[in-house]
């Protein structure tokens, strides 16, 4: 009697996990909708298009950047677009080839849509110039048009990471100006500047998930 009862617990157990991890799951996708994200957390806010708070949810701020060709790339370069930003170096050897290729794949799916755009950042501006970035955007085959890799000053360009895009999941860790921006995500932001996703920018189910989440903020706008 014993044994049964310990056994019917422990499938009781078992059985209440399934059932947390499946709302968990449905709470984290919605079909057809993607949710908001206000802090680092990327707790997400599922909000109802034309909802008043919306107005509230935090936006990327202003910032004035250099892209690949000697251009001024500012919040305005992206105004009513749709875009994804990551994280970068050019003489990265590791993640960052792997993310470079993902994006060019972004790059190659919507290529014919002009307000998708993509924003890669240098977290090395003072080693890559608009020359050196010029070089990498020849050499991966990167459109101007669709794809800015940006340069400039390092404490903005890590402020937008670490402060406007949350990109760094090492939450609660307390960096300085100085040390090294390095990270994996994308960051899915909508026409209204809103971070509406993050994404592992080396993992293809990621990527492809990215994907279609651009495919549902296409119909949002």
């Amino acid at each position: 009697m014993k044994k049964f009862n310990i056994n019917a617990i422990y499938m009781t157990l078992v059985f209440a996990l399934l059932l947390i991890s499946c709302n968990t799951k449905e709470r984290e996708r919605r079909p057809g909708k993607l949710p908001y994200y206000n802090e680092a957390t990327f707790t997400p806010l599922w909000l109802a298009t034309g909802d008043e708070k919306v107005k509230s949810i935090h936006k990327i701020p202003s910032f004035n950047l250099i892209n690949q060709d000697g251009e001024q790339v500012t919040e305005n370069t992206f105004k009513d677009k749709i875009y994804v930003s990551d994280f970068f170096f050019t003489s990265c050897p590791g993640i960052c080839p792997k993310m470079t290729s993902n994006m060019h794949k972004l790059q190659e799916e919507f290529m014919d849509d002009k307000n998708v755009l993509l924003l890669s950042h240098s977290v090395t501006p003072q080693k890559d110039s608009v020359s050196v970035l010029n070089d990498y955007a020849a050499a991966n085959d990167v459109i101007t048009e669709k794809w800015h890799l940006v340069t400039g000053n390092q404490k903005e360009i890590y402020d937008l990471g670490r402060k406007s895009y949350f990109v760094e999941e090492d939450l609660g860790l307390e960096r300085n100006e100085d040390e090294f921006l390095h990270t994996e995500n994308f960051i899915l932001v909508d026409a209204h500047k809103h971070i509406r996703g993050i994404y592992n920018g080396i993992n293809k189910a990621s990527i492809e998930q990215l994907i279609a989440d651009i495919k549902i903020l296409q119909k949002e706008s």
